[in-house]
This record gives C-alpha cells, structure tokens and sequence, in this order.
C-alpha cells in the first residue's frame, strides 16, 4: 500500500505579486519603487496572492492595486481606512494593505485616519507622501511646506504642515515608521516588520514627485536612519518625532496593543427580528 504524500508548497517570489499591468506613472515617480517594495515584503512573509489585499483610495499611488495580482479594491476618494477594516473584520484570515498618498490620506481621508489608528485593527496603512497633490496637476496637499511657492500657491499657502507621525501615534496607532522609496529593500524591510506587527501599523513613505516638485530629488541626500533605536514608551516616540525634520527613516514606534477584533460567528436573527425594532 502506498502513502499519499502532500503536494509541495511552490516558493512565492516577489515577480509572482506584479500583474501585467504596467505603471503609467510619470517618469522618475517614486511610486515604481514602493511597489517593487511591496512585493519583495509580501513574498518575504510568504504571503500569498489569495490571501492578501491591497485597498486604495484616489490619486497616484491609488493605483497600486492595479499592479498587483493580490485581491485589490480601488475606492472613493479618503475612504480606503473604512474599507480595508470592513475587510479585515469580516476576513480576519487575510493580510491587508492600505496604499494611499497625502492627499487622499491626510486631507478627505484625515477623520478615518485619526479614528483607524485609534481602533487598532490589525492592517497596514502605507501613505506614499511627496507633499502635493500630483494627479490633479500640482495643487499645495496638507504636507506642503507653508512657504512652497508655485503658480497655483504663489507666495505659498502659510498654513502649517500636517504631521502624521505625530497623529497616529497620539491616535494609538500600535507601529509608526518611516521610509524612502529610493531605498526599496529598506522600504520593503520596514512594510515586514510593520504587516508582522499586530494592530494597526503606519508606514509614512517618502516618495518624491520630479513632475510638480522637482526639488524633491534632493531628498535621496536628505534622508538618513533615525538616531534613536525602535521604542515602545509612547511618550519618549512623541519627543522625538516632535522634534524631528521629516528625514529621518526607520521604525520610530512598536506598540504593545492588542488589535481590535469583534467575535466572529453567524447571528441568530432573521430579517423580521431587526424590523420589529423600527416598528412604531
């Protein structure tokens, strides 16, 4: 008598994460690079395509579902957050991902922001931030610096900067790092750890825009590893990103929350239950 014997598992790579859809973003876009490193962290983690979901918003870096072969829903403009929770609630077997940009993020999208960090699902939010709104042709976003002069803000708009490191962690998001997409295997290292954290994990990417902010090409001589090690004391995390220029790169927080999970099971009403309730 013979023995069956499992099929073998076929390694996942990062090639098996790109769909044949080819990124129609301008040329020298930063976002090429974060999604070169989502796939090297999925295939990393041994994800597979299946069981992994990428949701979006609107704008450039909103595109990144497309160019996946993982699930992807592309949503309304600022509410991938509600989104990707119903989904992780519902699916809690499933690895999901948020790709939005500082527009779609931090501006329309800023109240589900503050209260997706404050439920701590247990979901990666990545913001591909390049401090203006690129798809709609060079508009100041809430990163703009105040001071940014430009045909559609001459003289700048002096109104303060969005700081959303500061706002996830003061929200209670349970992981806060930053990255930079010229440095894609750094980039993909910290989307590891962050999708490994439990609870609700923000990755801030810098992902300069050549187009509207030619400028940003600088920042590859900007940016460098954080001076302090990963903390877990929230208050020493909020000294020193209070302090800090936007430039510095790593897991700046990891928190120890629990993640948010309601029970999971089939309810026990019927339709005509719930309308005995509305009845007057």
């Amino acid at each position: 008598m013979t023995t069956a014997t499992a099929r073998p598992t076929v390694p996942i790579s990062a090639r098996d994460f790109k769909s044949d859809y080819n990124p129609i973003w301008c040329p020298g876009c930063g976002d090429y690079s974060v999604v070169l490193s989502f796939t090297r962290a999925f295939a990393s983690l041994g994800l597979r395509p299946e069981n992994t979901a990428v949701v979006s918003g609107i704008g450039c870096s909103s595109r990144i579902p497309a160019y996946l072969t993982s699930y992807g829903f592309h949503g309304v403009h600022g509410r991938s957050l509600a989104a990707a929770a119903g989904l992780k609630l519902a699916r809690p077997d499933l690895t999901v991902v948020v790709a939005s940009g500082d527009g779609d993020g931090y501006s329309i999208g800023g109240n589900h922001f503050m209260h997706a960090c404050r439920r701590n699902v247990d979901m990666t939010y990545v913001v591909m931030d390049n401090h203006v709104y690129g798809m709609t042709k060079g508009q100041p976003s809430p990163t703009t610096e105040p001071d940014w002069n430009s045909k559609l803000s001459p003289g700048g708009t002096g109104v303060r900067t969005f700081h959303p490191l500061v706002i996830a962690l003061a929200a209670g998001a349970n992981f806060v790092a930053r990255a930079f997409s010229g440095d894609p295997s750094g980039t993909a290292n910290v989307l590891v750890e962050a999708i490994k954290t439990p609870g609700f994990s923000f990755v801030e990417i810098l992902s300069p825009c050549v187009t509207f902010r030619p400028e940003q090409r600088e920042w590859k001589n900007a940016v460098r590893p954080a001076p302090v090690g990963t903390t877990n004391d929230p208050a020493r995390a909020a000294r020193y990103i209070m302090t800090d220029d936007g430039f510095n790169l790593g897991i700046l927080y990891r928190g120890e929350r629990a993640p948010y999970q309601p029970p999971m099971g089939r309810g026990n009403k019927q339709p005509a239950d719930l309308e005995k309730g509305f009845a007057i």
